[in-house]
């Protein structure tokens, strides 16, 4: 797809809309998982339900990492020998300005993607002690990158919280830049596909997956399916031996 020369229009567009929205969805996944946490908590109901979204949209990330526009990719920011060369440069203060993510910022993508599916395989699979560890765990992790979102937008004069709503950046802050690849509707569909069949699978899993409900109620209604599904495993074990 051809690209626009950033000096005719102020602005490079970087961020394609799918991955924009897949970003503030999370974020809004995991703030309210994390404050539902608690038992006592108002929105409790909604915990386990924002757990099977984070889930949902981290499959999502991970094939348009491979599909999405230039600037989602993993190949296109995901590049750890360069991470040496921009902490020095951090340290001096005079960061290079990334068009997409910069290598510490390709690093904490893959952490917090990374620890996202980890605390929702906990959650899933009631690993309750493990889960609480994680849960703290992705809490300082986020905090970590937002502090560092605030600190890279003064470094670089940028605002990326700004860019991450709009999709653009300031041509003038990358004069040679283009606007980035934008994805096609082949890829589109095929993430649309994939999110609708893992949809699909995780209310097979679990039909009330998306309906709002207590954690305790989840926890019963799993821990009363494994039940279930021991006796048969027992009662067939019975039936053959009586064979």
């Amino acid at each position: 797809m051809a690209t626009e020369p950033a000096r005719d229009t102020g602005r490079i567009r970087v961020w394609d809309g799918p991955l924009r929205l897949f970003h503030w969805l999370l974020v809004a996944a995991i703030a309210i998982a994390l404050l539902s946490a608690e038992e006592d908590s108002a929105l409790n109901r909604w915990h386990v339900m924002a757990g099977w979204t984070a889930g949902i949209l981290v499959v999502f990330r991970i094939a348009w990492g491979f599909i999405g526009g230039e600037h989602s990719r993993f190949a296109g920011f995901v590049r750890l020998s360069r991470v040496p060369h921009h902490v020095r440069q951090l340290f001096r203060g005079r960061p290079e300005p990334s068009v997409g993510h910069n290598p510490l910022g390709a690093v904490s993508v893959l952490l917090l993607l990374a620890l996202v599916a980890a605390t929702v395989w906990t959650g899933v699979t009631l690993r309750e002690d493990l889960h609480e560890i994680l849960g703290w765990t992705l809490l300082a992790l986020v905090a970590v990158h937002v502090a560092a979102v605030l600190v890279m937008s003064v470094l670089a004069k940028e605002n990326l919280i700004g860019a991450m709503i709009t999709g653009t950046k300031p041509a003038e802050r990358h004069p040679d830049a283009t606007d980035g690849r934008r994805p096609g509707w082949i890829a589109l569909l095929a993430a649309a596909v994939l999110v609708a069949a893992t949809a699909y699978a995780v209310l097979a899993y679990d039909p009330l997956a998306f309906t709002p409900r207590s954690a305790e109620a989840y926890e019963h209604a799993m821990e009363k399916s494994a039940g279930v599904t021991a006796n048969n495993d027992r009662r067939g074990e019975d039936r053959e031996q009586g064979e």
